[in-house]
């Protein structure tokens, strides 16, 4: 059998895997990507996923690096300002509303949201101008066996793969990581979270609103007009029985019960798209590499849709691994490299694990205890305009050795 040579395979063909394929590939590494599952680029496919993905402000350096920012900036939507609004009022009323405006941060916005399915769309679209990655959709992880310079990757098709690097961003059940033995904890809150898209009445002016009451966060993220009114992204994150009764409404009925939830802050919510629903969890594999293996993405942590913390760690793994392997090239998956990569990004993700866990179990609460001390710890927080700013920072990736820029 004849056995193909690449510097890296990645496993995984989401927007994280997508993402690691174009960046080495600029960085003029070969790489083969592959997934099981061919992604769906078309909003309209059934199986189309209709969640958006918000990157934050650091995250545009490592896109354009890649040659995919100038892909997907048509595409996306400013987030100016994030609103929290704590809604445990008399009959879900607003009790406190605060503003958290990038402009107090210097120029350019938060981020940018963007469509998943466009996303892979327009990273399918850029892999194919990379003459140096080869993109197998269709094709799995079977096994692999790891060797002192090298590592045989045998995939699904029965193809044996040679390569220096393999990289784990096949998700939360990671058939890499499992090969490389690597253990995983999980925190599992009994909440289901319905994503969808509304259009609404009051325009969305570029400002994320994240809503709490209990059950957990409701939150709409500005998306393009359409069909002329103004539109935004919504997960609404419930317990799991709740979650799944809100699904099977009527359509009627669950934008009358999405309004009611949203306190009304932008009118009446109109169903554009979905509702899908998801399992949410905290998760965090014991450590992010193995012999010839670096874990990133979902295969190595996965938290709450809270403060659209979740692939912007990613993009932040995949930063460390590609200024590592940019900056000698000859150690590309050597114990020395991944053992740096572990030490550099593994404390920083369990530390942001954890604190978006303690966030989602206060915003589950339902005690009015909670409830007050929620308000005034929003209110403390952006009292002082020190802790704001520091605050913003910590959320935009900053200070945590997280940047994905750097």
């Amino acid at each position: 059998m004849k056995r193909h040579q690449t510097d890296i395979v990645v496993a995984g063909g989401g927007v994280a895997g997508l993402t690691a394929a174009a960046t080495f590939g600029a960085a003029g590494f070969s790489v083969i990507c592959i997934d099981p599952a061919p992604p769906v680029t078309d909003g309209q496919d059934l199986l189309a996923d209709l969640r958006t993905t918000a990157f934050l402000q650091p995250a545009r350096d490592l896109l354009d690096s890649a040659g995919l920012w100038s892909r997907l900036a048509p595409e996306a939507t400013a987030l100016q300002v994030m609103r929290i609004v704590d809604a445990s009022g008399a009959d879900g009323a607003p009790r406190v509303t605060r503003d958290f405006d990038a402009a107090d941060l210097g120029d350019g916005p938060f981020g940018w949201n963007l469509r998943n399915w466009v996303l892979r769309r327009e990273m399918v679209a850029r892999l194919a101008e990379l003459l140096c990655v080869d993109f197998r959709p269709g094709t799995g992880f079977k096994s692999m066996l790891a060797r002192e310079k090298t590592a045989i990757v045998t995939l699904t098709d029965g193809t044996q793969v040679e390569a220096r690097l393999v990289i784990a961003a096949d998700g939360r059940n990671s058939a890499v990581r499992s090969a490389a033995g690597i253990d995983v904890s999980t925190t599992r809150y009994g909440q289901k979270a319905l994503s969808f898209a509304v259009t609404h009445d009051a325009p969305h002016d570029n400002v994320s609103t994240e809503i709490h009451q209990s059950g957990g966060p409701f939150t709409l993220v500005p998306l393009p007009d359409f069909n002329g009114q103004p539109c935004s992204a919504v997960v609404w994150m419930e317990t799991g029985a709740e979650a799944l009764r809100l699904a099977n409404l009527p359509k009627a009925e669950f934008e009358a019960a999405a309004t009611d939830r949203s306190a009304g802050l932008y009118g009446q919510l109109t169903l554009v798209a979905g509702p899908q629903v998801w399992p949410i969890i905290s998760q965090v594999a014991e450590r992010m590499d193995g012999p010839r293996v670096a874990i990133m993405a979902e295969a190595a942590h996965v938290v709450p849709p809270i403060g659209a913390q979740g692939l912007n760690m990613s993009l932040s793994d995949l930063a460390t691994l590609r200024d590592l392997a940019v900056a000698a090239p000859d150690d590309l998956g050597s114990r020395e490299m991944l053992a740096t990569y572990n030490r550099r990004r593994h404390t920083a993700v369990r530390l942001r694990v954890a604190g978006v866990d303690a966030l989602n179990r206060a915003s589950m609460a339902a005690s009015p205890m909670i409830h007050e001390l929620r308000v005034a710890g929003i209110k403390a927080l952006y009292g002082a305009a020190p802790v704001r700013h520091s605050l913003m920072r910590l959320g935009l990736g900053a200070g945590a050795g997280t940047g994905a820029g750097r």
